[in-house]
């Protein structure tokens, strides 16, 4: 499998996230010297720039992560078939030393039942009796249990009274979910409409910071069944040459090397310091609320979208919800820039993370030019190699951008 995909902070530079240089023109699109972050905050306070401060130091992934929970949305992360316990162990770290979260990792397999995805959600860590109250979310009618997706799981060995006092991890690490029954994903599909699980014993509720994290491996394009890939907020492919910088730092410490980093079943526990507290998180929430949207730069999503459904590689999956999904995330990049306002390179950025795990490409024998007469041959010709990825460059390339 290729790695040259699209890096969520652009082209690689000198340190894992660096600055988006202010003097460019705010319409031209990121290059090698134009990555995610800025630390420019031209009217913003001290508490901003300490803020704007700590994301310039972040991954790819811990900023993958911090932009999930701040649009309340869940993400995939794909890597190299080699690379996946790695990967996990990272996320376990960026859940605990990030954000001072719980975290569950659920192993998913062909074999894997209904009772075996809902007995993994749970943390281990003790629960408060109030964790889980329902007048927690008496008032969130969009909790309320949705009547197309009840859960299908079957009751669980477990006692009633073990299974009500464990509670839902913050982080769901859903290692190889693409490999998962439909039924389980459909399950899955359902804790991230609802934030609830019903099971034959109880009703399960997620926490209110809750991210849930596919970790795939290998392919383009989707894999998860249809309406849970839709949902998915954003993908990003990570490489093993990416680095692990929270593994990296647990191994430089002894102590921490057995106990804590390689051990895939060994407990971590929430940092009582985490790098990004909940008030972090909503200050970017209320931030990315404040951001404006020109007609012009609207009109260049349209665009996008438009020139996205026509290409002849393409045969589907340029949702509404994606268009959703891209506006809100271009919206939540602009404070990480120190910026009120959405440019058109903020587009491009939210552009590849928003649809590379939602294109299908279509068929040579499917193209729309072969209804035409069009020789299969030569059309399979064009198409070959042609991934999401290149899909995407192609027409970004091909839309006029805005001055």
């Amino acid at each position: 499998m290729t790695t040259n995909r699209h890096s969520l902070v652009g082209s690689p530079c000198t340190v894992p996230v660096t600055v988006f240089r202010t003097s460019a023109s705010p319409s031209s699109p990121p290059d090698s010297h134009q990555c995610l972050i800025s630390q420019s905050t031209p009217d913003g306070s001290m508490a901003e720039e300490a803020l704007l401060d700590k994301i310039s130091n972040l991954s790819d992934l811990e900023l993958a992560a911090l932009l999930c929970l701040t649009n309340e949305e869940h993400c995939i992360i794909d890597t190299d078939p080699d690379s996946v316990e790695d990967l996990v162990h990272e996320l376990r770290l960026i859940a605990s030393n990030g954000f001072g979260l719980s975290h569950a990792v659920v192993d998913c397999s062909e074999e894997t039942t209904l009772e075996d995805f809902n007995n993994a959600l749970y943390t281990d860590l003790p629960v408060s009796p109030r964790a889980d109250s329902p007048a927690r979310y008496r008032h969130d009618s969009h909790l309320l249990p949705s009547p197309g997706f009840r859960s299908l799981s079957r009751s669980s060995p477990r006692s009633d009274s073990f299974a009500d006092s464990r509670k839902i991890a913050s982080v769901i690490i859903a290692k190889d979910l693409d490999e998962a029954p439909k039924q389980v994903q459909i399950q899955a599909l359902e804790l991230i409409r609802t934030r609830r699980i019903f099971t034959h014993t109880s009703v399960q509720s997620a926490p209110k910071r809750f991210l849930f994290i596919a970790v795939i491996a290998g392919g383009e394009g989707p894999r998860l069944a249809e309406h849970l890939n839709n949902h998915m907020f954003i993908s990003h492919f990570h490489s093993h040459e990416d680095g692990y910088p929270n593994i990296d730092e647990h191994e430089n410490d002894a102590e921490s090397i057995s106990s804590v980093v390689r051990k895939s079943d060994g407990l971590i526990e929430p940092s009582p310091n985490p790098m990004f507290t909940a008030t972090d998180i909503l200050a970017l929430q209320r931030s990315g609320e404040d951001v404006s949207m020109s007609i012009e730069v609207t009109s260049y999503i349209m665009n996008i979208i438009a020139f996205l459904r026509l290409h002849r590689a393409v045969s589907g999956g340029i949702s509404p919800l994606a268009t959703s999904h891209c506006t809100k995330l271009a919206k939540s990049l602009a404070p990480l820039h120190g910026l009120r306002y959405v440019t058109p390179s903020l587009v491009t950025l939210a552009v590849k993370k928003i649809y590379p795990h939602r294109i299908h490409i279509t068929p040579p024998e499917r193209e729309r030019s072969v209804q035409w007469g069009s020789n299969i041959d030569a059309v399979a010709s064009v198409l070959e190699g042609m991934g999401p990825d290149a899909v995407i460059d192609d027409v970004i390339g091909s839309v006029e951008v805005p001055l």
